[in-house]
């Protein structure tokens, strides 16, 4: 899943002159020097997250490796992770940087701003070491607490940019004797570990402290489940999390046709003041953050079954533009609403295929992407998957997801009725799965078209990608949905709306986004605000929005009011005023009037079967 904070790094364009040679851009010689043999050898990272470490706040990384050339040996640290389409620039975390061979200093310079220079002789073993800042609670950083930490390897492991990131490397990490390790990494004894590339190396988050830890089999694979406080997801709640797992990974692994690791890890850390539930997927684990509200919501179900799933569509089925990842640079494609919306399609249907929630449940969230979709402004899918990347402000940043996902229901309905039920896109994602990633590659728009148009028999999908996904045309619901069985009720209001999104945190309501032209934005309500009162309904929790929609149904709009904000430690009032907004909820249920055709359909996209 994408973040916040993007920063979109510029692409130099080389202008060719007659008789000149082309300009070439620092990302494309640090992209061409990745592909000669690698500038070192006998890799290794030391980690060390003990007490004495927690109680600073940071975890101290040691990279030793063995000069294989003359010449200085430049190492980086990614400025982004995969699956986190933000640039977040890792290097600015860390302190006390040394280098040394054998215990004597050994010379060494910054060569960009996320980039160190040493300068050994062949054959030398050298030893760079630092201290990580871990403060940040987000699935793509590292985090501390007094008996515990998580970290990325894009957080703290460094690259040679001269060469190939094929190399193997060793990780040891040094902890309390009684403290626990997760991690997806291959162990090969003791907290001794091994990755075979760098790529699997970053690809793999890991916890470190004291923790829950227990695991099952579903199938021929072992999960393990790791959650953080210890005691925070047990009893009743932790064997309903196991039996929905259990439950959601056959028809996930019906889809491909297989399941591509021998054990997946997940690691979960509970925070009550964190805003909601957020996870990052990984190759055969996913880090998840959720506030304590969630446990026993299947909210935290469908967020597992999304991540899992990404493990496939994703980390191995992915937009040739992620093929190899550069951790250098952003890596925009038009088609992460593929990657990211189509997954949460699958999501729900693991959980209604599964059996963990009843087609009713599966109406409900598909409806609600419905509702997001057409209340929020027209944007292209192709455009909202590249400009996720620098997260627009007008409320578009992350709408690839739930439109995204409401993209894959309309082309499974379709690719179905075009083939009497005969394809569907489970087909497209398995036919894509073999013959992209199997074949080491990445998959194109036209690959992926032209495997929805075969599904559906040769019927052309032009029109509907001009419209749809290049274009911003809205859905066509009304003639769509009952190709499958279903109607659509639409239900139209008029209420009074503050115009904000928010969030819980440790402070109160805080607001994520101010909707331009709402009440909230004409009052001067920022981004960051706590909420302390709205009018003459006090902000206690997130329930106060229907409070506030019933205090002032009845009132005429442009009636003044107040709003109470925290900002910055200071309390703010200011005068607004009551604003109505008009809003069209939308339904989905079964038609009672259907056809066997499209019975057929409805029941084929429920259960995962095709056939006539």
């Amino acid at each position: 899943m994408g973040g916040a904070g993007i920063r979109l790094m510029a692409m130099m364009a080389a202008a060719v002159l007659a008789g000149a040679t082309p300009a070439t851009s620092a990302q494309d010689t640090r992209a061409s020097e990745r592909q000669a043999p690698s500038s070192i050898g006998a890799v290794r990272y030391d980690v060390t997250f003990d007490a004495r470490a927690a109680a600073d706040g940071v975890i101290r990384v040691a990279m030793s490796f063995v000069a294989e050339r003359d010449g200085p040996i430049v190492l980086s640290l990614p400025a982004w992770t995969p699956g986190s389409y933000e640039l977040d620039n890792f290097a600015r975390f860390i302190i006390n940087f040394t280098a040394d061979v054998s215990g004597t200093p050994l010379r060494w310079d910054k060569h960009d701003y996320d980039t160190w220079r040493v300068f050994p002789r062949p054959g030398q073993r050298v030893r760079v070491a630092f201290d990580y800042q871990a403060d940040t609670l987000d699935t793509g950083m590292a985090w501390t607490a007094p008996d515990f930490t998580f970290f990325n390897g894009t957080n703290l492991f460094l690259f040679p940019e001269a060469g190939s990131l094929e190399f193997p490397a060793r990780v040891t990490i040094h902890t309390e004797k009684a403290w626990h390790i997760a991690t997806g990494m291959t162990s090969t004894g003791p907290r001794e570990f091994l990755a075979d590339n760098y790529h699997d190396l970053v690809d793999m988050p890991t916890f470190v402290g004291r923790f829950d830890l227990d695991s099952t089999q579903v199938g021929q694979q072992w999960y393990r489940l790791a959650t953080y406080p210890a005691g925070v997801l047990a009893g009743a709640a932790r064997a309903k999390l196991w039996d929905d797992i259990r439950k959601m990974m056959p028809p996930m692994a019906a889809v491909f046709g297989e399941v591509p690791w021998n054990t997946y890890t997940i690691e979960m850390v509970f925070d009550a003041g964190f805003p909601g539930g957020a996870a990052l997927e990984h190759q055969n684990s996913h880090l998840g953050i959720y506030t304590t509200g969630i446990i026993g919501s299947p909210i935290l179900a469908s967020i597992v079954a999304h991540e899992i799933y990404h493990a496939w569509n994703v980390k191995r089925l992915r937009p040739a533009e992620l093929v190899p990842y550069d951790y250098g640079r952003a890596q925009p494609t038009t088609l992460l609403w593929m990657s990211e919306g189509i997954t949460d399609y699958y999501a729900d249907l693991a959980l209604v295929r599964g059996g963990v929630i009843p087609k009713e449940a599966f109406y409900r969230l598909t409806a609600g992407k419905i509702n997001t979709e057409s209340n929020s402004p027209p944007v292209a899918l192709e455009d909202a998957s590249l400009s996720t990347w620098i997260e627009p402000t007008d409320g578009t940043a992350f709408i690839y997801y739930p439109k995204g996902s409401a993209a894959g229901f309309l082309l499974d309905i379709l690719i179905r009725n075009a083939s009497d039920n005969r394809g569907s896109l489970d087909h497209v994602m398995r036919q894509l799965y073999q013959t992209t990633y199997k074949a080491g590659t990445g998959f194109t728009t036209e690959q992926w078209w032209a495997a929805v148009e075969k599904a559906a028999g040769g019927t052309s999908f032009e029109e509907f990608n001009v419209r749809f996904i290049d274009g911003r045309d809205r859905y066509p619901w009304h003639e769509v949905l009952p190709l499958a069985g279903l109607a659509l009720t639409v239900d139209t209001t008029r209420s009074a709306r503050i115009g904000v999104s928010v969030s819980p945190s440790r402070e109160g309501i805080r607001v994520d986004r101010v909707t331009p032209g709402g009440a909230a934005a004409v009052a001067g309500i920022r981004a960051g605000d706590i909420l302390l009162r709205v009018g003459e309904v006090e902000v206690k929790d997130q329930s106060f929005g229907a409070q506030y929609r019933s205090r002032y149904a009845g009132q005429p709009e442009g009636t003044p009011l107040e709003f109470l904000v925290r900002r910055e430690g200071e309390t703010l009032r200011l005068p607004g005023a009551l604003r109505f907004v008009t809003r069209v909820a939308f339904a989905i249920r079964d038609d009672p009037h259907a056809g066997p055709g499209a019975v057929r359909i409805r029941d084929g996209i429920l259960t995962g079967t095709v056939g006539p």
